[in-house]
């Protein structure tokens, strides 16, 4: 897939549309063109234009990096942030050196284990009990 840098959005859907002619009313093809053109609209929609050209910047960027929004020292305050409302679903934080991801369950927040680069699998903290092994 190459890289478009400062691509049109209504070219592209002009493109898109275009293509979908060719292709019968209900087919797979037909299908598949018409969400693609519902996901380059989806940003303008919801005024997020410039994250979404930033993604795609990202994505093929070779250099990319996964990026921590916070470094916390201990669980606790990583938790006092979690429960002030600030944290947003994927979000990528640092606990006491160890990679986490925000995750969104029904009516909470948590963490998820998520290593970042550099961080040995293994090594990786569970938010479940241990179980006992008698």
């Amino acid at each position: 897939m190459p890289y478009i840098p400062d691509f049109d959005t209504e070219a592209i859907l002009h493109t898109l549309n275009s293509i979908i002619q060719k292709h019968p009313e209900g087919s797979p093809e037909r299908d598949a063109i018409e969400l693609a053109q519902i996901a380059l609209i989806y940003p303008r929609h919801i005024r997020k234009e410039d994250d979404f050209r930033r993604f795609y910047r990202d994505v093929f960027d070779p250099s990319f990096k996964l990026k921590v929004s916070h470094e916390f020292a201990t669980r606790e305050e990583a938790d006092k942030w979690l429960a002030s409302g600030k944290a947003e679903d994927a979000e990528r934080v640092r606990i006491a050196g160890k990679g986490f991801m925000v995750v969104r369950l029904p009516g909470r927040y948590t963490f998820m284990n998520a290593p970042l680069e550099g961080e040995d699998v293994e090594d990786v903290e569970t938010d479940e009990p241990a179980e006992d092994s008698e």
